[in-house]
């Protein structure tokens, strides 16, 4: 296990580029963690319509970065109180959606604090019942990422002030507001630590479940290739926004794999634009399925028939094809 030293940075935009360029360009012969810190900022799930997720009003007035990542999952609120960390390792099939995986060395690192978590549901890290953390997932089909975010002195009031959180999220989790279901993990440490800290205490504590750790510095080189890919894709409007595409149909549903929510433009009985969002899990991109139903009559045998030989698992996680087609054309009840 190599361990990469982002060297201090804050912005969100560069971190989430050194954590893709690491998983695209270092040795496959190795694995490697990170860990990061940033500046406030909202960071978006690859799948999600960025204008939806966030208080925009807020979010403008008060300077909060908005990023979106490459791994699926819900938006989640990142601010100095909060220590991210990411595994980069090779893709194994018995490893993606594997989260107890990765998350057990941070479970295990925690108690040396005196944190006893443990891992709930599809990828959140709970104590007491409270969160402290999600996960997410990503493969190149070479590479992955397994990264998640650590609550441990946040603004919490900021994640509900920043974040339009959906009431079919909060139900389903049984909770009446964003902030009786998360918690801050220093509020179960009775000695308060710095931050700092708690990342060299959670730090050894990984050290003590895998095999000597060694510490890399990118090279003038690296940094210089890590900027450019900031610059060309996690600064630019197009990545972290998007267009939302006009539509006249609106259907969402929430599975327990997450919220698919699939935005239709009918025109002349045909689908001339779709466009599906979400929470859930993925591998494969979703533009393969919007460009495949693009132009297929708004039909429920047509759109059987075009997704033949489709496996949707590999698109939004244990979700049937015939709950697919009933949330994009509706019930015959």
């Amino acid at each position: 296990m190599i361990f990469i030293e982002n060297e201090g940075h804050t912005n969100p935009k560069l971190n989430l580029a050194l954590e893709e360029y690491a998983l695209r360009n270092f040795t496959s012969e190795s694995d490697f963690l990170l860990f990061y810190i940033n500046e406030p900022s909202i960071i978006i799930g690859k799948n999600q319509n960025t204008l939806e997720e966030i208080n925009h009003q807020y979010v403008e007035e008060n300077n909060i970065h908005v990023v979106r990542r490459i791994t699926g999952g819900g938006a989640v609120y990142h601010d100095f109180g909060n220590l991210n960390f990411s595994f980069i390792t090779n893709h194994d099939s018995s490893s993606l959606n594997n989260f107890k995986k990765f998350t057990q060395p941070v479970i295990n690192a925690l108690s040396t604090i005196g944190v006893e978590a443990e891992l709930i549901g599809r990828n959140d890290i709970l104590v007491n019942g409270k969160k402290i953390s999600g996960t997410a997932q990503y493969s190149t089909g070479k590479r992955m990422i397994s990264h998640g975010t650590l609550l441990y002195d946040t603004n919490l009031g900021e994640v509900a002030n920043a974040l339009q959180v959906k009431m079919s999220k909060i139900e389903s989790k049984g909770h009446k507001s964003v902030r009786s279901r998360v918690a801050n993990i220093s509020e179960f440490i009775d000695s308060p630590l710095k931050i700092e800290e708690f990342r060299a205490h959670l730090l050894k504590g990984l050290y003590e479940e895998r095999e000597p750790f060694e510490t890399y510095h990118l090279s003038t080189d690296e940094w210089k290739a890590v900027n450019t890919l900031k610059e060309e894709k996690y600064d630019s409007w197009e990545w972290n926004y998007g267009r939302s595409p006009k539509f006249n149909i609106q259907r969402s549903k929430r599975f327990p794999v997450g919220e698919i929510d699939v935005r239709m433009f009918v025109e002349n009985g045909y689908l001339s634009e779709i466009k599906i969002y979400g929470d859930f899990f993925g591998k494969e991109p979703l533009e393969n399925i919007e460009i495949l139903l693009t132009g297929v009559k708004y039909d429920k045998k047509e759109i059987s028939q075009k997704l033949n030989g489709i496996d949707l698992t590999e698109y939004f996680g244990d979700v049937s094809k015939p709950k697919f087609i009933e949330l994009l054309y509706g019930s015959d009840e």
